[in-house]
């Protein structure tokens, strides 16, 4: 498929098709969905399908996780015509900001940071990133956020895995994500090579390809 270009017929899902394997190694995430961004089409389409669980919730401000997060978390703001946040890597932010230790899907020990001067008791905040492996890096988020008062309304992700802190994050919090129920466990175990024929039927009908590196 033309990155720039859109199927006539657009399914559930259809932007997933844009996404790219790893071919760097181990020491990056297995999977790249920001290919998905290139194209307008699948841009729009992701953010919707990201939004339809929250159409009845009052969403008062979005927060995007740095980095990737930004991107899919500005344009869920656009959209809902809400303002953005940035939770940023510690020693990015000039100004006064409360910090979260976390380990992010690779295990490494990090830090991250908010501003201080945004969040509130009552205001009701739907934090995005790109992609949710472990946990630990949503997890950081959120503590971020009710840690000054804030409430989180949700989480949304192209993809949240099944790991332990996937699966605390889906019974804790209201989410949304990308990935249909039938290709749940490909995701989960980081393999889409072992898709078996029943879910390439069903990628078939609904005209939704996987680019794997073979």
């Amino acid at each position: 498929m033309d990155v720039l270009a859109g199927p006539q017929k657009r399914e559930y899902g259809w932007y997933l098709s844009l996404m790219a394997p790893n071919t760097k190694g181990p020491k990056f995430a297995w999977l790249d969905p920001s290919r998905l961004y290139c194209n307008s089409q699948a841009l729009s389409d992701c953010v919707k399908d990201l939004l339809k669980p929250f159409k009845n919730e009052t969403i008062d401000l979005v927060a995007g996780i740095d980095a990737m997060g930004f991107i899919l978390g500005s344009a869920v703001a656009m959209t809902l015509g809400k303002g953005f946040l940035a939770i940023r890597k510690a020693g990015h932010l000039c100004v006064e900001t409360r910090t979260q230790d976390y380990s992010d899907y690779s295990g490494r020990e990090k830090c991250m940071e908010v501003r201080v001067d945004v969040l509130k008791p009552g205001l009701r905040v739907l934090i995005v990133d790109q992609w949710i492996e472990t946990g630990g890096t949503m997890k950081a988020a959120i503590k971020l956020v009710e840690n000054q008062g804030a409430t989180v309304v949700g989480i949304a992700a192209v993809a949240i895995e099944n790991s332990e802190g996937g699966k605390w994050l889906k019974e804790n919090y209201k989410y949304s994500h990308c990935i249909p129920n039938e290709l749940q466990s490909q995701i989960d175990s980081q393999c889409l090579e072992s898709l078996n024929t029943s879910v390439v039927k069903y990628l078939n009908q609904k005209n939704i390809y996987i680019h794997v590196k073979m």
